[in-house]
């Protein structure tokens, strides 16, 4: 499944690697695309989205869409 998620505060390389690496502690499998100039991240995981929202939120970034 597919899923795009808004997520504000990645300013940098660092911002993008710990986002993936929250999203991957919670699926391994899962596949992440990100956009930091549209803060956009793209996720295809069979993981809920509220589960991938919250894992990128316990890393400290807003995510709101």
């Amino acid at each position: 499944m597919n899923q795009t998620l808004t997520v504000q505060g990645m300013t940098c390389g660092h911002c993008e690697k710990a986002v993936t690496t929250a999203i991957k502690t919670l699926d391994p499998k899962a596949e992440v695309t990100i956009d930091r100039s549209q803060n956009r991240v793209e996720v295809q995981s069979e993981q809920p989205r509220e589960a991938l929202a919250a894992a990128i939120r316990e890393e400290g970034y807003a995510v709101t869409a």
